[in-house]
């Protein structure tokens, strides 16, 4: 229990003594940050299907005091930030050699990861905006970090709509708080559940639960509020990129998301307000899959391309958990429920790995040849044989081709999908998954298969640390996949635990205030 503070701790103590010793220790960054990001791997590693842990912070119990919670959600996404983050902080060794103020970049590292791991641990509403805002802010600079005129216009076209949406987020945090008396997610929860059940909600926490889907849907990039991540992702650094899109706005957006409306409003009231949010939620789903599909096809810059496909494929994912809550909202099949629950989180999970690496090897290709323009790229597999084939590996995946991983999430989110009775969005998202598959084969075609384009005539194979973490997360692409298929034991007991929280609000109550 009392390790659970330290996942703020570490990382927020790190951000704060890097840029502190770095004008005589110029390693220091490398060194405080690497070390951090292992120890927290592994604290993560440690707590898959460990029981759930609640620290009061100060001794001072909840609803009063603040808490701590981690539960199976919780740990899910602790592991998915910080192992995607200490691959990315291996990547960087390597790759922001080229940068200057490194001290700088790996402080607001840490202090992403900082805000990333406060927010999926927080047990109240005000510090989980806290924590969303320190881990915002973070993002917000690295995306400038080049600080040349792309960089610059992406990072305040991000910082512009990210205040718009935590303007949002902190509106209805404060009207909660105005109906309820409590900030306690749980508290609150059990309000609603005594005071609503059954019945149209309070008209105030109707305009709460709006503003926050809204603010959420804009840090998840959810069209139609994606329209900072197509700038911020080609401008952003590689290892940065992969953090957006592998875990920023899931942690920021998806997981903020599930936690508020599953555990604090709660879908199995059946009341007519439950139904308009998971109906929301399923339409800003179809939106970013079709969207993000079809935009990614026009592209040409392979960052650009990865930037649109995660708007895609982050719809999928909610998708998943928006059939989930509607099952749940309108009191059919619990199975049901589940099973498109299971379905969103896996897809989570996957995503956070072959999209990480699809950017890591964005950033790997740019190293070695100077460019990201497909048109100018080709042979790839001639000149980085080790970049190419995880690159291949991690398109497979996420254009859904058996047995990758994505073929299984995708496949359980349809089939919940089409036994929910929603058939034209199942053909949807089916026409959608063959788009995918389409822009990826683009990618191979452009740049690892074919001719030997002009600016890789000269490329080689990049150092250890920048394919390291390639080599790993292509072995999660394909692992994943063979062990859905053989060992569905292992997917249980990483998922299980964070969809029965989801499902039982009830539980998450009494876990927090006994």
């Amino acid at each position: 229990m009392n390790l659970v503070p330290l996942f703020v701790a570490i990382p927020l103590g790190a951000a704060f003594l890097i840029p502190m010793i770095g004008f005589w220790w110029k390693k220091s960054g490398e060194v405080l940050s690497t070390l951090s990001m292992v120890a927290l791997s592994v604290m993560a590693l440690a707590s898959i299907g460990a029981p759930a842990v609640v620290h009061h912070m100060g001794g001072w119990a909840a609803p009063k005091g603040i808490a701590i919670v981690a539960d199976g959600l919780s740990v899910l996404l602790l592991v998915a930030v910080n192992v995607i983050g200490l691959l990315c902080i291996i990547f960087s060794l390597k790759y922001m050699r080229e940068y200057t103020g490194l001290p700088k970049y790996y402080g607001l590292f840490m202090l992403m990861v900082a805000g990333m791991n406060g927010v999926v641990l927080s047990g109240d509403l005000f510090n989980l905006f806290v924590f969303l805002e320190i881990a915002s802010v973070a993002s917000y600079a690295l995306v400038a970090f080049g600080v040349e005129a792309d960089e610059l216009e992406a990072g305040f076209k991000y910082l512009i709509l990210g205040s718009v949406a935590s303007v949002m987020i902190l509106f209805a945090v404060g009207t909660v708080y105005a109906v309820t008396g409590s900030l306690n997610m749980a508290d609150v929860s059990r309000t609603i559940a005594a005071e609503w059940a059954g019945t149209e909600m309070n008209p105030a926490l109707l305009l709460a639960a709006a503003l926050f889907l809204m603010g959420f849907s804009l840090k998840a990039a959810l069209v139609p509020f994606h329209a900072w991540l197509p700038d911020a992702h080609p401008s952003a650094p590689a290892p940065i990129s992969a953090m957006l899109s592998g875990v920023v706005i899931k942690s920021l957006g998806v997981y903020a998301i599930c936690r508020v409306f599953f555990n604090v409003f709660g879908f199995a009231a059946t009341s007519p307000g439950s139904v308009i949010i998971a109906n929301s939620m399923i339409g800003f789903s179809v939106l970013s899959i079709v969207v993000g599909g079809l935009a990614a096809v026009g592209q040409w810059d392979l960052k650009r391309l990865l930037a649109y496909s995660s708007i895609g494929q982050i719809g999928y994912v909610t998708l998943g958990l928006g059939v989930g809550a509607r099952v749940l909202a309108t009191g059919e099949s619990t199975t049901l429920a589940a099973l498109a629950i299971f379905g969103g989180l896996f897809h989570l999970v996957n995503h956070a790995a072959f999209k990480s690496l699809l950017f890591l090897s964005s950033g790997a290709i740019q190293s070695a040849t100077g460019t990201r323009d497909m048109k100018l790229l080709g042979g790839l597999k001639e000149r980085m044989p080790i970049t190419a084939t995880t690159t291949n590996l991690a398109a497979l995946s996420i254009a859904g081709v058996p047995p990758f991983s994505g073929f299984w999430s995708k496949l359980i989110i349809i089939v919940a999908v089409v036994r929910a009775g929603h058939f034209g969005i199942g053909a949807v998202a089916i026409a959608m998954a063959f788009v995918t598959l389409v822009y990826y084969v683009k990618v191979q075609k452009s740049v690892l298969f074919g001719d030997v384009g002009r600016s890789v005539e000269q490329a080689r194979e990049v150092s250890p640390a920048m394919y390291v973490p390639l080599v790993l997360l292509a072995v999660v692409c394909v692992g994943f996949g063979i062990l859905a298929v053989t060992q569905p034991a292992i997917g249980e007991r990483m998922l299980g635990p964070a969809r029965d929280v989801l499902l039982n609000s009830a539980e998450y109550v009494k876990l927090v205030l006994g």
